[in-house]
């Protein structure tokens, strides 16, 4: 009698081990083919947390146990960042994006990177040589990891929601870091959110040509609502219904500018704004995005104050030029080439602004005769 029953217990044990190996056999079906089944997503949520960094971008995303961190503001808010972490009861982060090397997106990356424990880096494929990327590179080297490159089409899992590398598509953009800046489309069930870092409309068109489905439910605006970026083609590609700017109040840049408001409110998205609204959080459910705040109604578009400053590079420092010259070559220039790109510019184009000083050259010859010779003409201004 003990011997049957001890039969009985061995073939239900095997039987139930049967139907629970059935079970996790379809819940894998289920998910290789699009993470969209209410099974998947029953109990479980996204958070997007766009962090108020002033002039700046931080955001956090939360899947369950896992966490992702895209940018980590300018240099002094490192600590901001980080207690705001670990009031969410963040302890380690799957992954880190630094969209680009732009100080208002990796300045305080180093120190959320020394406090924390994370797996993976991911960085555009290129150096900037400030005191602020050194930074974040030697916190990278201390901790023996490496860095990974992003490229289009990569995806990677985060929980139960993945996200898809957009950009950077083309490998040179110049002197333009914008441009280089790391794109991802965040997935999870029917939701989608985009994120482009400050990629203005070289790299924008990029991603068009590139035929990537960029469609989004939320797009975290370009370069801070900047008119040199968030062009409108690329909008009514993305087709968002919301659009979160994050950017300081009273900046000296004037974001948002008003031709991008012009333009979100033309498609009828709805804006949020972190210089008015402060940290705005989106939860998905997979299937609907609530928020923690309505929609700002001001409409209003920021006041710019010069070209605003950025973080100086050392290599400018030690430049010997001779101010008057330059400054003579400018006053009866036609057009800015630069040398390393091979583009050349209007004077009063934005990426001059950028170029190092060695690549930068005017000149007072005619289009034709600088097309002739070989250089191109920049997509930005249009010369």
């Amino acid at each position: 009698m003990r011997n049957k029953r001890k039969g009985m217990t061995w073939f239900l044990l095997i039987f139930v081990m049967i139907l629970q190996i059935a079970g996790c056999g379809d819940k894998i079906i289920m998910q290789e083919a699009g993470n969209s089944s209410d099974d998947v997503f029953e109990g479980e949520t996204l958070e997007v947390h766009f962090i108020d960094v002033g002039q700046g971008d931080a955001t956090l995303i939360r899947q369950g146990k896992h966490a992702m961190l895209i940018d980590g503001g300018d240099n002094d808010q490192g600590t901001t960042i980080q207690s705001y972490l670990q009031y969410q009861g963040i302890e380690k982060l799957d992954y880190v994006i630094g969209t680009h090397p732009d100080s208002d997106h990796v300045g305080g990356l180093d120190v959320v990177m020394y406090k924390f424990s994370w797996d993976q880096v991911i960085l555009p494929d290129l150096e900037k040589d400030t005191k602020t990327y050194q930074d974040v590179l030697k916190v990278i080297r201390d901790k023996g990891k490496k860095i990974t490159y992003p490229v289009v089409g990569d995806t990677y899992m985060l929980g139960s929601a993945e996200f898809t590398v957009t950009a950077p598509v083309e490998k040179d953009y110049g002197d333009n870091w914008n441009d280089y800046s790391v794109g991802i489309l965040l997935e999870f069930g029917e939701n989608r959110f985009l994120f482009t870092g400050d990629a203005e409309e070289d790299a924008e068109q990029d991603m068009l040509e590139e035929g990537i489905e960029l469609s989004a439910d939320v797009w975290k605006a370009a370069h801070h609502g900047s008119d040199t970026a968030n062009t409108m083609t690329f909008l009514e590609k993305v087709n968002p219904d919301s659009v979160v700017i994050s950017c300081g109040e009273g900046n000296s840049y004037g974001h948002p500018r008003a031709g991008a408001m012009n333009r979100f409110r033309s498609i009828g998205a709805q804006v949020y704004r972190t210089d008015e609204q402060g940290t705005i959080v989106a939860v998905s459910d997979g299937k609907e995005i609530t928020w923690n705040c309505s929609p700002s109604e001001s409409w209003k578009a920021g006041e710019p104050q010069g070209e605003g400053k950025r973080e100086k590079e050392p290599e400018k420092e030690s430049l010997n030029i001779d101010k008057k010259q330059e400054k003579g070559d400018k006053a009866k220039s036609e057009y800015v080439i630069n040398g390393n790109s091979k583009k050349f510019h209007k004077t009063s184009c934005g990426s001059v602004e950028q170029m190092k000083e060695e690549n930068r050259k005017y000149s007072s010859q005619s289009r034709q005769e600088l097309l002739d010779q070989g250089y191109e003409p920049c997509g930005r201004c249009n010369p």
